[in-house]
């Protein structure tokens, strides 16, 4: 196939929606605690040196500042136009002599207030060059570990892989593992998840497992983490526990600016600075 306009179109309408549940479900946790934070919504149009790219799409950066959450950003974008000749060789499908593509998915990072709630982050996505494929997945990262939420977090997402495919947790995990690991640092960034890319769409049928597995990566997260916060949010902390949520998030911030991929997508195809960043901890300490 060479034309994924429409299952550009249903993948967008599918990540925008499920924006909408998480976003709803997030700011009820706020309510229970007795904020009335609320998702902020901003929209930006895809650049190229600070000028707007010409039907090069954009995005609605969402952004919640709150009483569980201390910050919380959930975006979606759909952009399409050409790589940089430099950048296009480093991505699927793509090369100086074809360097067009589409992309639109939703990402999601939350930094907890209280140390005992573990961060999150989820993304899933549809990329076209000259071929196509989804990718995607979530990780658990809590400053304060305990095994039984790694355990449930984990159990959600196997659920849902394997509904798919037997081999998928187990490549997905450990491709997790491979990828939230800060080199420098010698560690992972989390207690993992999954993580896949490239899984590629040869015809409609490839489309509609990919599309179908990508969907259920969604409903973990949105079925799984909600339940972990609440079970969390209510519990006291002490100075030192919120000083090691401090630390752990300079560790957060130091994958995410040297190693994350996503990050540098974001940056190399004029997406909006702000909503590339988000995943930032508001607050963060290096000792």
């Amino acid at each position: 196939m060479t034309d994924w306009t429409t299952h550009t179109t249903r993948a967008r309408a599918w990540f925008e929606s499920l924006r909408d549940r998480i976003c709803a479900e997030f700011e009820a946790i706020e309510r229970e605690a007795g904020s009335d934070a609320s998702f902020a919504y901003t929209p930006w149009n895809r650049e190229h040196d600070g000028e707007a790219v010409e039907n090069g799409g954009g995005g609605v950066q969402g952004l919640m500042k709150g009483k569980v959450f201390e910050k919380v950003g959930v975006n979606v974008s759909t952009v399409q136009g050409e790589f940089s000749k430099d950048f296009a060789g480093s991505v699927n499908g793509a090369s100086a002599e074809a360097p067009g593509f589409t992309a639109t998915g939703i990402s999601l990072v939350a930094h907890m207030r209280n140390p005992h709630v573990p961060a999150v982050h989820m993304n899933t996505r549809f990329l076209t060059t000259s071929k196509a494929w989804f990718g995607g997945g979530g990780d658990l990262n809590p400053p304060i570990p305990y095994e039984e939420d790694t355990a449930e977090f984990h159990a959600e997402y196997k659920a849902a892989c394997d509904k798919h495919d037997p081999e998928y947790y187990p490549k997905f995990k450990r491709w997790a593992d491979d990828y939230f690991w800060i080199p420098h640092r010698k560690v992972h960034r989390g207690v993992g998840g999954i993580f896949y890319d490239h899984l590629e769409c040869a015809d409609d049928a490839a489309f509609e497992a990919n599309f179908a597995f990508t969907r259920d990566v969604g409903e973990a997260f949105i079925n799984v983490f909600p339940r972990l916060v609440r079970k969390r949010m209510g519990m006291d902390y002490s100075p030192a526990e919120k000083l090691t949520q401090l630390e752990y998030r300079g560790r957060y911030a130091e994958f995410n600016l040297v190693w994350d991929r996503g990050t540098l997508f974001g940056l190399k195809t004029g997406g909006n600075i702000d909503a590339i960043l988000m995943s930032l901890p508001p607050e963060a300490v290096w000792s």
